[in-house]
């Protein structure tokens, strides 16, 4: 397959010659690879992040500036996308797909289409990250104040067994492909399971299950077994959006921007060079020793295109109570997967920030025996959710740092199936995981 098909955002050679004109910027000759910026020096990367990255420099998130280096997809992902691209389209409404079996749905990005937003939205939900399947084993996340030069104090701690989902639609991989037969049955585009947690012991068990459909106007499905409670109970698809307790992540941003994809609506801001962390060198993360542990520093980040779009939730629809105003999706033009998020309360200020650090490479960690790949991919090693008006971050481990799984990462393996979505699964582990 030629080059069409992917790399950045398939652009035409003349908007190639603008992405290049754009890296010769001073703004983007304000940084170059070998430097090492600091808190100190937070003002250099002002215009190559977003807001919400500047204020975790800003408290002492430290950066390694290394060249660019280009992202390829995985071979399967990257041969559906040349097979079944050309038939999808949006819907009559510009919300929902049409005519999507697998790969990416919109591989050619032209800025001035209307609803070219719509359409990133759509890539970013089948990505090329995990396509069929995925199992996290084992993960841990702290919960602390951040501050330049903050010594590490941990308020909440938490450990997991599994964070994992099933796709029924966009296979590339793991047999049934390209669609599972249920999907005919159920009209559920995935399934999504965290838990039980192992740590702290007052929540062990605590579990969280989610689907995902298809037609426009279904809500997701939510459902949460808890150690108090010992019971399952169905959630109002609001809470996805709500973080609760001590911590600073919600359902909606577990994995990037998440939500339903109808329930917004897409604005195109433009595109840019901007500094993001994709070849990340350690496993497990860091703990920043700068910033309180808030973030994973330091860490290697390079110079990446990007798609700014702006999310705005339809008050119409499920997501009626959603808690953001409006966020800023990052989206990198290779990877389509989202370096970092901002959102924006409902007075317009900047809220929380959402940071992913990933690694590309052909297995998970270094000395991984089983999760091996022919081939490069990516994978999450860090996230950090930071609430910037009261400084509170939870920063999770992928791997964690205290658990027995080192490997952590199982995608597109068959390492779950559909069995291991269902109420009464989730009631057996959380029983099982909560003695």
């Amino acid at each position: 397959m030629g080059t069409r098909f992917w790399g950045r955002g398939l652009l035409s050679a003349a908007a190639s010659a603008i992405i290049a004109a754009a890296v010769a910027t001073p703004a983007a000759a304000q940084v170059k690879p070998g430097d090492f910026i600091t808190a100190d020096q937070a003002a250099k990367v002002k215009n190559l992040v977003s807001p919400g990255v500047l204020y975790k420099v800003q408290h002492g998130m430290s950066m390694k500036i290394t060249p660019t280096q280009r992202i390829d997809w995985p071979p399967p992902y990257k041969d559906a996308t040349e097979k079944y691209s050309a038939q999808v389209e949006l819907s009559a409404d510009h919300r929902s797909l049409v005519g999507y079996v697998a790969g990416q749905p919109f591989p050619l990005i032209d800025a001035n289409d209307p609803y070219v937003g719509t359409k990133i939205a759509w890539n970013n939900v089948f990505r090329p990250i995990n396509s069929d399947d995925y199992d996290l084993r084992y993960f841990d996340c702290d919960t602390v104040y951040t501050g330049k030069n903050k010594p590490f104090f941990e308020i909440a701690y938490g450990q997991l067994g599994h964070y994992a989902g099933y796709d029924l639609v966009g296979r590339t991989e793991v047999e049934p492909l390209p669609t599972d037969p249920d999907f005919k049955k159920t009209h559920r585009y995935w399934l999504f399971y965290l838990g039980p947690e192992l740590a702290p012991a007052t929540s062990r068990g605590t579990s969280l299950l989610r689907f995902r459909y298809a037609p426009e106007y279904q809500g997701d499905d939510t459902w949460t077994w808890e150690t108090g409670a010992r019971r399952v109970r169905r959630l109002d698809e609001a809470i996805n959006s709500s973080a609760t307790g001590a911590q600073t992540f919600d359902p909606d941003h577990y994995s990037g921007f998440n939500p339903k994809t109808e329930e917004y609506n897409y604005r195109f801001v433009g595109e840019k060079e901007m500094l993001a962390c994709v070849r990340a060198e350690h496993s497990p993360e860091v703990r920043c020793p700068t910033d309180g542990g808030g973030s994973s520093c330091p860490e290697v980040w390079e110079m990446r295109h990007m798609y700014i779009v702006e999310a705005t939730p339809r008050r119409n629809t499920n997501n009626k109570g959603a808690l953001d105003s409006r966020t800023l999706i990052y989206e990198d033009s290779e990877m389509w997967f989202q370096p970092y998020i901002d959102t924006y309360d409902q007075q317009g200020q900047l809220w929380r920030n959402h940071i992913y650090w990933s690694a590309f490479r052909d297995r998970p960690v270094p000395d991984a025996r089983v999760a091996i790949y022919p081939y490069k991919r990516e994978f999450v090693v860090g996230a950090a959710s930071t609430d910037v008006q009261t400084s509170m971050v939870t920063m999770c481990y992928l791997p964690g740092i205290e658990t027995p799984e080192r490997e952590c990462w199982y995608i597109n393996m068959g390492a779950v199936d559909k069995s291991f979505f269902t109420q009464e699964a989730m009631v057996k582990a959380a029983i099982s995981g909560g003695r």
